[in-house]
């Protein structure tokens, strides 16, 4: 009995340790195998050995070459099994419940949750069922059209892969018929709850705004082509001056900063008012918003709750600087409850 109880003590512990070291490994590019077998305590013998075994679970773990070597997690071509530790599925579940709205997205999201709950052990079940979230978005224009998720997808494909792109344009208040538009797309952004592409318009050589709702694209893309340079230096103030003053309402905060957000957009674009959410990736944008303080710009965008990459200008970073040294004041004067 000693034995088979000490056999699955070093199977828990191995598998404790796998599930460690692919945490370091998703959360660097590259590592090396020094690295690895400090951050662990175990041999650099132990780490190459631990890595084949993520390899033979599907992990599409490469071999860095260089003077000390090392290992890198690349995308693979199907999706390994996932580890997560406790926290992390409940973060992935509440992330879930609160799947962004005004895309398709939000029946494929419920999907994914009953099928995340469905392995999970009973205690961490238990813990999500507890969960009871509802997302209440801001109020939006009874016109707010819902976009199809995946256009917004293939429209931030092309962007990335810098491709021409072709697709049929739906009818607006100005015109009678689709129209065959060919653009070299640059940027996916969301203004006022709607989603925009801007694109160089290949037949009208010139710069234009389109509503993705309206937009259905044709396959296949066109030829790759060199990215020109964006009216106004940047998507915010393009933007901006293509249309300020169309409902009456202006842009023009006395201090406006921008920042790099670890969120989707679609997850931002909701809560943004009338701030400019640019897609980056995935799970990351940029967002440009303004306010009448520094301050409370920087406790706006905190809101988020996600991390923040500051771009400017730097009177953000210092009201962000000030704002936690504020926060931390408060944390370490804050009194007993008294009944």
């Amino acid at each position: 009995m000693s034995c088979i109880a000490g056999r699955m003590d070093l199977m828990q512990k191995t598998s404790s340790r796998l599930l460690a070291l692919l945490s370091l490994l998703q959360a660097h590019r590259d590592w090396s195998g020094e690295a690895l077998a400090e951050r662990l305590g175990i041999t650099s013998r132990t780490v190459r050995r631990d890595i084949d075994r993520l390899r033979e679970l599907g992990y599409p773990i490469t071999t860095v070459k260089g003077p000390a070597g090392g290992y890198r997690l690349e995308a693979g071509a199907h999706l390994p099994p996932m580890l997560f530790d406790d926290d992390q599925a409940v973060a992935l579940a509440v992330a879930l419940q609160t799947a962004a709205t005004g895309t398709t997205v939000a029946e494929d999201a419920t999907r994914a949750l009953a099928t995340l709950r469905q392995v999970m052990p009973p205690r961490l079940r238990h813990r999500i069922d507890l969960l009871r979230i509802t997302a209440v978005q801001p109020p939006a224009a009874d016109d707010t059209p819902q976009v199809d998720a995946q256009v917004l997808v293939d429209l931030s494909r092309a962007i990335h892969a810098r491709e021409e792109l072709r697709f049929d344009y739906a009818p607006g208040p100005s015109t009678s018929a689709d129209d065959v538009r060919r653009v070299q797309p640059h940027h996916l952004v969301t203004w006022r709850h709607r989603w925009y592409l801007v694109a160089w318009d290949l037949h009208r050589e010139d710069w234009r705004t389109f509503r993705v709702d309206r937009i259905r694209p044709r396959t296949p893309t066109g030829p790759r082509f060199t990215p020109r340079e964006l009216p106004g230096g940047n998507v915010s103030a393009f933007l901006t001056s293509r249309f300020r003053g169309n409902d009456g309402t202006t842009t023009d905060w006395p201090c406006q900063g921008e920042v790099i957000l670890h969120l989707p957009a679609a997850d931002v674009a909701p809560f943004a008012q009338d701030g400019i959410v640019e897609e980056l990736g995935p799970d990351h944008c940029r967002l440009t918003l303004g306010s009448w303080s520094w301050t409370g710009l920087a406790a706006t965008i905190g809101r988020f709750d996600t991390d923040i990459e500051v771009i400017g200008p730097p009177r953000l970073a210092t009201a962000f600087t000030d704002l936690a040294a504020r926060y931390a004041h408060a944390a370490r004067t804050t009194r007993p409850h008294r009944r």
